[in-house]
């Protein structure tokens, strides 16, 4: 029978049934040998890149099945460090392009991931590189792309926001960021935590809180604990808009100042002297100028953004 596997499938079978037999001496993550490894290659932790590396079996697993991966998956990773969620990832999915920016962690990544051939590292930065081209490397590009990665939490909303809003078709993203972001991001309309992001988010993907991360897990441990978010990409926007740029300028309008009414944050926005036209153009959609905009749904503010754009016209 085991002719019928290719040769890549076979190493793969090997390297996978070893990281199982001996998943707490020799893997990556395990806290021995992320020690070694950071000692023999004398690395040194950078905080302008917001470096924490995980040491632990149970949350990679978790993380890995959150993702749901297979050998009709490609996986995009950003930072990942000296390897330890790649490791899982690689042995689950068909092909791991990783993004790190630090070129110190070339070699450490090229010797921890050395066993596996469907691994592909770039030394970029992820918000400069011309992603387009860069999956064109897959071996087989046609297969669905996730994003599944430790983000760095000084720049994760970046991030995010540049492969959401690129209009490359990944199909989910299972990233871990700070719990905070990660709340805002799942946010529903009336809470504390809804706002902007949870709108520009949601527009273009189903966002929900899988599970928690505490800080105690990383190398070094972050001054805040982590989550892990799965975004599901939606067939087409959450909802349908006349002016695209428009709905994003007036939504992120109304949350400049939060405890503000959504007549004093557009007049801010559109001027003193367009409050008849706006308070007129609020009587129409049937939405009223005294609410704050964290009380507005997804939908609403779609329906705002529409009543207003004779604004936009008038500019």
């Amino acid at each position: 029978m085991i002719s019928v596997f290719s040769l890549k499938a076979v190493r793969r079978l090997f390297c996978y049934n070893k990281a199982m037999t001996t998943s707490n001496i020799d893997r990556i993550s395990n806290v021995i040998r992320t020690q070694d490894i950071l000692r023999r290659h004398d690395f040194n932790f950078k905080k302008k890149f917001g470096q924490n590396f995980l040491t632990d079996h149970n949350i990679l697993t978790k993380i890995t099945a959150t993702a749901e991966l297979s050998e009709q998956v490609n996986v995009i990773e950003i930072g990942p460090g000296i390897g330890s969620l790649t490791q899982y990832l690689l042995e689950e999915a068909a092909e791991v392009m990783a993004f790190e920016i630090d070129k110190t962690l070339i070699p450490i990544l090229e010797e921890t991931l050395a066993p596996y051939d469907n691994f592909q590292l770039v030394n970029a930065d992820v918000l400069k590189v011309d992603m387009r081209e860069q999956i064109k490397n897959f071996k087989n590009p046609d297969l669905p792309i996730k994003v599944v990665a430790n983000l760095p939490y000084y720049i994760t909303t970046p991030i995010l926001m540049h492969l959401i809003e690129s209009k490359i078709p990944f199909t989910e993203f299972v990233v871990m960021m700070q719990k905070e972001v990660a709340d805002r991001i799942a946010a529903k309309p009336s809470t504390k935590a809804y706002g902007s992001l949870s709108i520009a988010v949601q527009y273009y993907m189903e966002a929900q809180v899988a599970f928690t991360v505490p800080r105690t897990v990383f190398v070094p441990a972050p001054n805040v604990d982590s989550a892990i978010l799965k975004m599901t990409r939606r067939e087409q926007p959450l909802v349908a808009v006349k002016d695209e740029d428009f709905f994003f300028k007036t939504m992120h309008s109304t949350f400049v100042h939060r405890r503000k009414t959504l007549m004093n944050n557009l007049q801010s926005a559109f001027g003193k002297d367009k409050k008849p036209q706006i308070t007129e153009l609020l009587a129409q959609s049937d939405i009223s100028p005294t609410i704050r905009a964290e009380a507005l749904s997804i939908p609403e503010f779609a329906r705002l953004a529409d009543a207003l754009l004779p604004l936009k016209e008038g500019e």
